[in-house]
């Protein structure tokens, strides 16, 4: 087989990556977010918010988000196309929203500490994390929204399921992932439960009708038996 062929091959294996075009829209229009949302926006706060102390040690599942979201995707990608395209209708139009939300209605949050209890390493990468990140445009958190999205995405693949400790691990790091949003003073309690509202909310319109078929299907096996 010439190079030629193979390379043919592999786009026509793997043609459901235009779908990764989606970023030359994203990242664009969230840039420009960040560069011009930088003051006269809402403030979240909800009074919880006061309550909840910074520990900077979150910052370890916070940072580990990227390396889930883009582990699931490209486990989904090379492995599970239907899947594949279910996560990132999901992801992506939840992504979008967040887009439309922040330039309607810009916000933000005024919770990062001004003074760090204690100075190590940990700390030394939540001012990295600070300097990279405004406190804007976190109304619905990604982090949260994106994290129950994979959550749900391996929750429905049937191979996923059959390896407790991956999905397990999975949902564990979820876990920690939304508290850390709001333990590093980078959300809001309101964001969080706006994610999370965004999550299921579009989970009925991605997920929800595929599994409402399956009943049907097994009807119809039964039927054909019976004849």
């Amino acid at each position: 087989m010439s190079l030629k062929e193979k390379a043919a091959g592999l786009i026509k294996k793997y043609k459901h990556a235009w779908v990764f075009g989606y970023i030359l829209i994203y990242m664009p229009w969230f840039l420009y977010l960040e560069k011009h949302v930088t003051s006269n926006y809402h403030v979240i706060h909800i009074a919880i918010d006061d309550k909840i102390p910074f520990v900077e040690y979150f910052i370890v599942p916070y940072l580990l988000w990227f390396v889930f979201i883009a582990a699931t995707f490209l486990y989904f990608f090379f492995t599970d196309v239907e899947g594949f395209y279910r996560l990132a209708k999901l992801m992506f139009t939840g992504m979008t929203i967040f887009l439309i939300i922040s330039t309607l209605i810009p916000n933000g949050v005024n919770l990062r500490p001004v003074y760090f209890p204690r100075d190590n390493i940990f700390t030394d990468l939540v001012k990295a994390l600070y300097r990279a990140d405004t406190p804007t445009n976190v109304l619905p958190s990604l982090h949260v929204f994106n994290s129950i999205s994979a959550c749900i995405a391996i929750c429905d693949s049937a191979a996923l399921r059959k390896h407790k400790i991956i999905s397990w691990s999975a949902y564990v790091l979820a876990g920690l992932i939304i508290l850390a949003t709001m333990f590093l003073k980078q959300h809001s309690v309101i964001d969080v439960m706006a994610g999370g509202l965004m999550a299921y909310a579009l989970f009925q319109f991605v997920y929800e009708p595929n599994k409402k078929k399956a009943p049907k299907t097994a009807e119809q096996k039964i039927a054909s038996w019976g004849r």
